[in-house]
């Protein structure tokens, strides 16, 4: 094994030698050798370590990446593997919340002209009485949705009753079309968030390609680091059976 420089180390990444101090600190690298002066002694097993670490941050970010190197160092090889089970189920969910958005928002611009039909009501709110009236809805329905995370209206400060702003009747008539649509009120829950983060329909349907290319560049991320760990736990696996030879010799 050739022996390592800390400055050897951040050079490849782009990283300061205290980064890697930290690392190696951090239990993210194994523990290094000294010097009798005191330096810390990296070898190819630490460039090996290092470059498993940062390929998992860019496939499953610091926290995970963290455990991950933290179990493996430990000895606990399966429990840094369901962490990294945990990020693939992670990733199939976000993968069905982004296919459920992506046909909820096509069915909503197959159904833009009923939408549009009193889509506009005059400024100012509405009662709990008058939304369910609007949409031929009881207010018992708008209740549950409520309670489902899809509507979010104010309280009348002096009655504490609920009331409707425009963009609240927005998201109800949206509701309203995707519940006809066999939608569930989960899954109705999902993309009136989505919508309210992005401010419209026409702006999430803008925002969900870009979504699916994130979704893509994290599998790939993800495949990438689990490459590198395989790679360095072969390596360290190598370096300790070599060590042991020279023992036993």
């Amino acid at each position: 094994m050739r022996s390592l420089r800390p400055a050897d180390l951040a050079r490849e990444h782009g990283l300061s030698t205290q980064a890697v101090r930290n690392y190696e600190r951090n239990g993210c690298l194994p523990p290094a050798d000294r010097t009798p002066t005191g330096y810390r002694i990296y070898t190819d097993v630490h460039a090996a370590a290092l470059r498993a670490y940062v390929a998992l941050v860019r496939g499953f970010g610091h926290a995970s990446a963290r455990s991950i190197m933290q179990a493996v160092h430990q000895g606990r090889t399966d429990d840094a593997l369901a962490v990294i089970d945990a990020g693939h189920e992670q990733l199939m969910r976000d993968r069905a919340t982004l296919s459920t958005v992506r046909e909820a928002v096509e069915h909503i611009a197959a159904e833009s002209d009923e939408l549009s039909v009193g889509a506009s009501p005059s400024a100012g709110f509405r009662s709990i009485g008058e939304l369910a009236h609007a949409l031929d809805l009881s207010p018992a329905t708008v209740r549950t949705w409520e309670r489902a995370g899809i509507l979010d209206p104010q309280r009348d400060l002096a009655t504490g009753y609920r009331v409707y702003a425009n963009d609240d009747v927005r998201d109800a008539r949206l509701a309203h079309l995707l519940r006809r649509g066999g939608y569930l009120l989960d899954q109705i829950a999902v993309v009136i968030g989505q919508i309210r983060s992005a401010g419209g329909t026409d702006e999430l349907s803008k925002t969900v390609g870009d979504w699916q290319a994130k979704l893509t560049a994290q599998g790939i991320a993800m495949l990438k680091a689990s490459a590198k760990l395989s790679e360095y736990l072969d390596i360290a696996a190598d370096d300790e059976r070599c060590g042991r030879s020279m023992t036993s010799s």
